[in-house]
């Protein structure tokens, strides 16, 4: 069998012309015939070229690996107990699943207090305000993404650095809007953002608080690339501080381009070249402008670099690193490098408890780690903490709250509308009804609650489920604070499960 998909996928909007007879090794329809007008992946790339290899669907949509793994969280179990409590007393009146603590602290210099074990990685698109919004409203960490600036029409930039962006500030402010003293937005930043000053100006001119410096992510390993349809595009993206090959402003390339010859412009993030002699000296200067808080994204890379950057965060004394697995998604990465490339979430954490216990050893004061990876409910998240007992202090849910945001918005919009599905009308036809969490936002935030958007809320509601549902699973477990969850919480339900477990994985 193979576990990759077959040359058709939504990436593209792409189909086998006869999906009941393939071959599974090469994906293909196994009689390609004359009459096809090439449906499949080999078709698009005939008509699109070079432009196939990431998809064309993006937009406002969010992708994900279509790779059915053969090994991931379902291959473990959680267990069960019944006899006692850990954290609280044993008694079944005070021991309640109500009374399992999900509140947990992170960081080193400045910490930042979470009401429950969850950050939102890293976004620029589609509805950011109500996923930076409900962050706050959950009292979580979020991200925003990477090249943040090249969002707002009004950059501008002086000398090769940024001196005006007040979208920024925008960006910010969603979460600081509804900031309740619990969890951050931090601002992700690239090669590229650094080069053009985004973390000096993030800092001064928008009180920033927070950087997440980008090494990778599990769906894109490399940085993106963007065809540039126009001269003109090209220009402006090389204004922007952007690598734009070939280069628009040689005359040579504007002649060929005029005349209909030469290469596509395309622009090309760079490749982060980071080591631990410029990161070290670079996120103290960035701390004595105000920084207060410095976060690593790192993926599932060779066993040396998960290493490496753990022994500069360290040395940096950053607050935490989000390492990103396998099996999650983008808004925008190459299709094959999404379904093919990077560690496996599971697998990724096995490799992770080896090196980290290693370090600890060593007298290596740790970072606090996160993981992220294709999580969407409360199991994976529950199953994702204790196998990284104890190091793992959080968990990434990035496309699934997404999700949320959206759902709810449009539920929002259908209500305002009159046009409710009918299988929304049995929960009820007002807000109240159809939201009951915004009841407990009505504590938090008193009356102002009542014209939060029903995006915002969204979020809040599905992490709030996420939260009691991880309350359950605890309980079950008797235990009744996360920094009692542990390995033995789970347990293999395959012998390759039983190898991850056990940190025996590919040895």
């Amino acid at each position: 069998m193979s576990y990759s998909p077959l040359l058709g996928s939504s990436f593209n909007r792409t189909k086998l012309r006869d999906p009941a007879h393939v071959s599974t090794f090469s994906g293909m329809c196994s009689m390609c015939t004359a009459d096809c007008v090439g449906t499949c992946e080999i078709g698009i790339s005939a008509v699109r070229g070079a432009d196939a290899v990431y998809p064309t669907t993006t937009g406002d949509n969010q992708v994900a690996s279509e790779k059915v793994y053969p090994i991931d969280y379902s291959h473990f179990n959680i267990n069960g107990r019944v006899f006692g409590a850990v954290g609280a007393e044993a008694d079944s009146d005070k021991a309640t699943i109500r009374d399992v603590n999900l509140e947990t602290e992170i960081g080193t210099i400045n910490p930042v207090k979470l009401k429950l074990p969850i950050v939102l990685p890293a976004l620029i698109k589609l509805n950011w305000q109500d996923y930076f919004g409900g962050a706050a409203m959950a009292g979580v960490l979020t991200v925003i993404g990477e090249g943040a600036v090249t969002k707002d029409p009004t950059l501008k930039l002086e000398n090769g650095k940024v001196v005006h962006c007040p979208k920024l500030g925008e960006f910010l402010d969603a979460f600081r809007k509804y900031y309740r003293g619990y969890g951050q937005i931090i601002l992700q930043v690239n090669v590229d953002d650094d080069r053009i000053g985004v973390p000096e100006y993030a800092i001064k001119e928008c009180g920033c608080e927070a950087i997440e410096f980008k090494f990778g992510q599990s769906a894109k390993g490399t940085q993106p690339v963007n065809r540039l349809a126009t001269l003109e595009a090209a220009l402006k993206a090389q204004e922007q501080g952007l690598l734009v090959l070939p280069d628009p402003s040689d005359p040579e390339v504007v002649a060929k381009y005029n005349a209909g010859f030469g290469e596509n412009f395309r622009s090309y993030a760079r490749l982060p070249m980071w080591d631990e002699n410029y990161l070290v000296p670079r996120i103290n200067e960035l701390r004595e402008m105000g920084l207060k808080n410095v976060y690593f994204k790192m993926a599932g890379y060779d066993y040396a670099d998960l290493e490496h950057v753990l022994r500069i965060a360290a040395a940096a004394q950053v607050d935490m690193v989000t390492f990103d697995g396998a099996g999650g998604g983008s808004g925008y990465s190459p299709c094959k490098m999404m379904n093919e490339w990077c560690l496996p979430t599971c697998v990724m954490q096995s490799y992770l408890n080896e090196i980290m216990e290693r370090l600890e050893a060593e007298g290596v004061t740790l970072p606090h780690i996160a993981v992220t990876g294709g999580f969407s409910m409360e199991d994976q998240v529950y199953k994702a903490l204790a196998l990284g007992a104890p190091y793992i202090s959080a968990v990434g849910i990035c496309r699934a709250s997404m999700a949320a945001a959206m759902s709810a918005k449009k539920v929002g919009e259908l209500l305002e509308a009159g046009q409710l599905p009918l299988e929304l009308q049995r929960f009820g036809s007002t807000k109240d009804e159809l939201f009951p969490d915004l009841r407990e936002l009505r504590n938090i935030y008193g009356e102002e609650a009542n014209d939060f958007s029903t995006g915002a809320i969204g979020v809040y509601s599905y992490l709030n489920r996420i939260a009691f549902g991880l309350k359950h699973f605890a309980a079950l477990n008797r235990k009744f604070d996360l920094k009692y969850i542990e390995k033995k919480d789970i347990f293999p339900l395959t012998r390759d499960a039983k190898d991850i477990l056990d940190g025996k994985w590919m040895k």
